[in-house]
């Protein structure tokens, strides 16, 4: 009878384990096909009629799947050590059934058949094991089951290095195409010629940023060529951010220093893609007091998106740009690969060590960005 209900208690073990929603490891090899689609696209590019376009669909594609393969691996490693651990706390009982199923593999069928209490106890302890074997039987699955899926994370990690350094590789490749492309584009209108001598008077000037943005009109060299008549009303709160992160601080929130500020602050990925959110004209980019590389953006007259913290920018003032072009990248250094495999991320955004800071402005005052952008959803 002990032995029966050790057996039966391990059958309800192994029952109990149940594989994740979605696999880890099927979610490893899908972002791998996502990188290896992101290559194909990368070299696809060179030959599209807008590679400005084409290019920043492959950053976005080679992000996307670097993201998918940080959380997949990450779960692999998770999965593999929670079995691997599992396996461990139930080495007695799986050296008891392994060896129960080996006694019953090497015993001769006529020792089977005897019995100290004759036929009866025979007949009995032949019931016994027919009530016992379905359940051993699924023991030994579920544990051969369980060895094979350890087998194969481990096997996934082991070979994902190579997938994530040709990844690696492959965005930097891109992004290099992207500035260079941006850089060579000639088909953008332009709405005014901006006056350096004036940018940099405005600069020296003004001590925030809002002394800088109140004076913004100052920077057109012979005014507006063409002044716009955009309107984005309609777009409201629906506005998407223009860099994947998470949202890390809202406005009015005090930071570590107990400084609050008027916008919101976002934790970006390094080398993270940053673009504009919708078609708008550049009022001025680069460097400013100690918020780093600038971006601001006027999608509709009186109203400005401003973005601070990046470390490269691109395009220039005047320009009238579309919906999603690239504007700037995100600092820091690419992850190594150990670090990417580290089963510790765990969602909170200590992967993403750069912060992006947005701040709205509508007719020379500062609003709650969250009036215009949408930031329930991670990007």
């Amino acid at each position: 009878m002990r032995f029966r209900a050790l057996l039966l208690g391990l059958c309800a073990v192994c029952a109990g384990q149940a594989y994740a929603q979605s696999d880890p490891a099927e979610a490893a090899r899908e972002a791998a096909r996502m990188l290896e689609e992101a290559s194909i696209t990368l070299s696809e590019a060179e030959e599209a009629r807008d590679r400005v376009k084409a290019l920043t669909a492959t950053v976005r594609a080679y992000e996307a799947g670097l993201a998918a393969m940080r959380e997949g691996l990450r779960r692999a490693a998770a999965r593999e050590a929670e079995l691997t651990a599992q396996l461990r706390a139930r080495e007695d009982e799986i050296a008891r059934l392994l060896g129960v199923i080996q006694t019953i593999e090497t015993s001769a069928p006529p020792v089977l058949m005897l019995h100290p209490s004759g036929p009866l106890g025979a007949a009995r302890s032949g019931m016994m094991l027919a009530e016992v074997t379905p359940g051993l039987n699924a023991a030994a699955t579920r544990l051969a089951v369980d060895l094979e899926e350890v087998r194969t994370l481990r096997q996934l990690q082991q070979s994902a290095a190579h997938t994530l350094q040709e990844g690696l590789s492959g965005v930097q490749e891109a992004r290099a195409d992207l500035s260079q492309a941006i850089a060579d584009r000639t088909d953008l209108p332009r709405r005014f010629a901006e006056d350096p001598v004036r940018t940099a008077i405005l600069i020296s000037s003004t001590e925030t940023l809002d002394g800088f943005a109140s004076g913004l009109s100052q920077i057109a060299a012979d005014g507006e060529v063409a002044p716009t008549s955009a309107d984005i009303s309609a777009l409201k709160g629906a506005v998407t951010l223009p860099v994947q992160g998470l949202l890390l601080r809202r406005a009015g929130e005090e930071d570590a220093a107990g400084i609050a500020r008027e916008g919101v602050i976002l934790a970006t990925r390094p080398r993270a893609l940053v673009t504009s959110p919708t078609p708008a004209t550049i009022r001025y980019l680069g460097p400013l007091l100690d918020l780093g590389n600038v971006v601001i953006l006027e999608p509709q007259p009186d109203l400005l998106f401003v973005f601070s913290g990046l470390a490269e920018v691109f395009g220039e003032a005047g320009l009238v740009i579309p919906e999603g072009t690239p504007v700037g990248l995100m600092g820091g250094a690419a992850p190594e690969i150990g670090a990417i495999v580290s089963p510790n991320g765990d969602g909170s955004g200590t992967e993403r060590p750069e912060t992006l800071y947005i701040e709205v402005r509508e007719g020379g005052i500062p609003v709650n960005p969250e009036t215009w952008f949408r930031t329930d959803k991670d990007g």
